[in-house]
């Protein structure tokens, strides 16, 4: 008899193919209600990490919400789903998002819940959220928003509406320019939602190193080492775009990589 599933609903097929340590997930194009927000990772991949670590039913968590990627993610595959954005706009913009998602869904989802809090996720803990069952994020790349030289920073700059950076909240880590103090507020924030997650269940975040002032800050690597006290860490996907433009940095003069990956680090909560 085979073995009874207790992770996911996902048939043996779809379970391998999810287990390959790399992926390509090129994402759709940005709705334009979403595209005020400077940086979000797409639903559609999303999905496939709740529908993995998660059974129908079960509770998701984004601390760092946004305009509600995750939530709207959960409530298509059949789960609950909470999320905490400092950003009201954001907050207001995801609450909106989701709605309009419910209605497409109709009756199925309806039982569901799936609500962005206003509020600053290092106070997770405190807003009284049920237990939480998987836990899928993205962080702030430490300051790179308010990198001027950002090509994709420039192209926002004169597009009416468009945000650079999350918000100038001195709570938002975003806004923090020192690379160690930003690290470990970050780290505490992950640290602080240890009593919200369920034993053995998972929380994956979705980070990638940073370049900046001629070398690289192992953000991602950084993240794995400090959680790792806190959490165990099992693993790494590695999110792969080939869809991006090529650009010459450095080209004639010094290595320089167009870096078109991320890392999905996933952590259990033992």
């Amino acid at each position: 008899m085979p073995r009874p599933n207790k992770l996911n609903n996902l048939d043996p097929k779809s379970w391998l193919k999810f287990q390959k340590s790399w992926f390509i997930h090129n994402p759709p194009p940005r709705k334009k209600g979403v595209l005020v927000h400077p940086a979000k990772f797409p639903e559609t991949m999303a999905q496939e990490f709740i529908e993995f670590f998660t059974r129908e039913g079960e509770t998701v968590l984004d601390p760092m919400a946004g305009t509600g990627s995750a939530l709207v993610a959960a409530l298509r595959c059949g789960r609950n789903a909470y999320g905490i954005e400092l950003n009201p706009k954001y907050a207001e913009i995801a609450n909106q998002i989701i709605e309009e998602e419910r209605n497409l869904l109709g009756e199925n989802v309806q039982s569901l819940m799936s609500k962005v809090l206003i509020g600053d996720a290092t106070k997770a803990a405190s807003y009284q959220l049920p237990t939480i069952d998987y836990i899928l994020t993205s962080p702030p790349y430490w300051d790179m928003l308010h990198a001027r030289g950002a090509e994709t920073q420039k192209k926002r700059r004169t597009s009416d509406g468009m945000d650079v950076f999350y918000s100038d909240d001195p709570n938002d880590v975003g806004n923090l320019h020192d690379y160690e103090e930003f690290l470990e507020k970050l780290a505490g924030i992950y640290k602080g939602l240890k009593p919200l997650l369920r034993e053995r269940a998972y929380l994956t975040i979705i980070v990638k190193n940073v370049k900046k002032g001629g070398k690289i800050y192992p953000l991602a690597w950084d993240i794995g080492r400090e959680l790792g006290k806190t959490y165990t860490l099992k693993d790494e996907k590695i999110w792969l775009q080939d869809n991006q433009r090529l650009a010459p940095y450095g080209l004639g003069n010094a290595w320089v990589s167009n870096t078109f990956h991320h890392y999905c680090l996933q952590f259990r909560n033992d």
